[in-house]
C-alpha cells in the first residue's frame, strides 16, 4: 500500500505549508479541515498541483467522519495541526475543548481504527506558562507545564492524551511545540503580527506590531517540514518537543525586513509578550537525523520575495 499523509487544518498556515511540501516530495497527501477557504494554499500552490491533493471538508467533532476518511483514503501517516486558537479558545471554551480536545482524541481512536500506530500532532509553547515560572535562560523541554490560557491547557490534554495511548495501546507519537511562526499564510493568530507587517511593507503600507520582547522566529515552512518529519520517524514513546531557534526580538525581526526593504514602516510597541523568550530544542535534536532552521535573515527576505511575487494578491 502507498504511503498516504493526513492533514488535519490544511487550510491554516502550517497545514498548507505540510499540504505544499508534501505535493512537491511526491507524496501522497489528504486535507481534512472544516474551512473549505483556499487562500493559503493558493498562496503557495497552483491549482495543478493543488489537483494532486485531496480535499476532505469534515469536523473533528465528528467521530464518524474522522474514522471515514481514515478508512476511505488508506491513511498511513498522520499530522494532525487542526485547532483552535487562543483567541477563539478564550472566547468560545466549550467548542474549543471539543475541537482541540475530543478533535484530537477522535484523531488517535480513528488511527488505531486503521491500524496506524504513529501520529505527529501539534502542541505549543502554550503550555508552559509565564516568565516568572522559571530560571532565566531557555526552558527545558521537560519543564513544569502550568499553562494560563485555556488553548495552553487543551494543548497539555493533548500532550497527556497522548501518553495514555501509548500505554494502553502501544500507539507512539510526536507532538512539536512552536513559538512565533511566520512566513507567507500566517495571516491569523496571537503572534502573526510580524508576518502581517511584512505584507504591509510589501505593500508599502505602514504597520504597528502591537508587541516587542525577544521570541523564537520559526518559519512556517521549515516548521512544516519538522511535522512532515515527526511523522515518518516512529519513536519508542509519547514524545513533546520544543522547537527552538536563536531567540531574536521583535526590533531585530524589523531590521532584517529593512535591510531587504529600506523605506519599510514597521513600528514596535512597547509590549512584551507574557512567554518566556526561548524554549530549549537538544530533545527535538536528539531524536531527529535533521533539525530545519532557517537564519531569521534568510527567511525574512524568503517571505518577502514570495510576497513580492504575489503582488497584490497577498
Amino acid at each position: 500500500m502507498d504511503d498516504t499523509y493526513l492533514v488535519t487544518g490544511g487550510m491554516g498556515c502550517i497545514g498548507a505549508w505540510a499540504l505544499t511540501n508534501l505535493r512537491r516530495s511526491g507524496k501522497r497527501a489528504v486535507n481534512f479541515d472544516q474551512s473549505t477557504d483556499r487562500h493559503r494554499i493558493n498562496w503557495l500552490m497552483s491549482a495543478e498541483e493543488q489537483a494532486d491533493i485531496s480535499f476532505v471538508q469534515g469536523d473533528l467533532r465528528d467521530r464518524d467522519a474522522v474514522k471515514g476518511v481514515f478508512a476511505e483514503h488508506e491513511i498511513t501517516h498522520v499530522i494532525h495541526l487542526a485547532a483552535l486558537q487562543v483567541p477563539f479558545c478564550r472566547a468560545n471554551p466549550v467548542l474549543g475543548a471539543e475541537v482541540n480536545v475530543t478533535g484530537t482524541v477522535n484523531v488517535f481512536e480513528a488511527a488505531k481504527a486503521q491500524g496506524v500506530n504513529h501520529i505527529a500532532f501539534a502542541s505549543s509553547i502554550g503550555v508552559y506558562g509565564p516568565p516568572s515560572e522559571f530560571p532565566p535562560g531557555l526552558i527545558a523541554n521537560d519543564a513544569p507545564q502550568n499553562p494560563r490560557t485555556l488553548y495552553g491547557a487543551y494543548k497539555v490534554c493533548n500532550e497527556q492524551t497522548a501518553q495514555v495511548y501509548f500505554h494502553e495501546d502501544g500507539m507512539t507519537s510526536a507532538c512539536l511545540r512552536p513559538y512565533t511562526v511566520y512566513g507567507v499564510g500566517r495571516d491569523q493568530g496571537m503572534t502573526s503580527e510580524p508576518t502581517k507587517a511584512l505584507a504591509a511593507a510589501v505593500k508599502g503600507q505602514p504597520y504597528k506590531i502591537g508587541f516587542s520582547g525577544a521570541m523564537q522566529f520559526q518559519l512556517a515552512a521549515d516548521v512544516a517540514r519538522q511535522f512532515i518529519l515527526a511523522a515518518e520517524q516512529p519513536l519508542d514513546g509519547a514524545y513533546g518537543f520544543n522547537l527552538g531557534g536563536k531567540p531574536a526580538t521583535v526590533s531585530e525581526f524589523v531590521g532584517f525586513a529593512k535591510d531587504v526593504l529600506p523605506e519599510a514602516e514597521i513600528d514596535v510597541a512597547e509590549q512584551p509578550l507574557p512567554f518566556p523568550e526561548g524554549f530549549d530544542d537538544s530533545a527535538l535534536r536528539a531524536s531527529f537525523g535533521t533539525v530545519y532552521e532557517t537564519s531569521l535573515a534568510e527567511g525574512i527576505a524568503e517571505t518577502i520575495a514570495h510576497m513580492q511575487r504575489l503582488g497584490d494578491g497577498i
